[in-house]
């Protein structure tokens, strides 16, 4: 998180009682909103999935699930995984392209 605030630029000073623009735009570009839009839907997924994931390893760690229920949600994570790389494969993107821009990854890898 401290990350994102290093990176965000403050908005530029109001000059002679002016007030001051925004730092960023969004640029929308009409050809690219329904590709931009599924990217940015599929990157959202992927972020929940990652974070479902370890929530789950935690759990098993932890050893609060059964083995039936460590199983169930192993076979749930791998499916999701599955259908998430294959929409992405469908549209063009690897799971790696799913990124948070200048941000860098969705989440560091361990």
């Amino acid at each position: 998180m401290s990350r994102a605030f290093r990176l965000a630029q403050a908005p530029p000073a109001a000059h002679e009682g002016r007030p001051g623009r925004p730092a960023h735009r969004v640029r929308a570009d009409r050809e690219t909103v329904e590709e931009d839009l599924l990217r940015l839907v599929l990157t959202v997924v992927e972020l929940l999935r990652q974070l479902i994931e370890r929530q789950a390893l935690r759990r098993v760690d932890a050893g609060d699930l059964t083995d039936g229920q460590e199983e169930e949600l192993g076979a749930s994570l791998l499916a999701l995984h599955d259908s998430l790389a294959d929409l992405c494969a469908e549209h063009g993107y690897a799971l790696e392209d799913l990124d948070l821009g200048p941000l860098g990854p969705l989440l560091p890898r361990d």
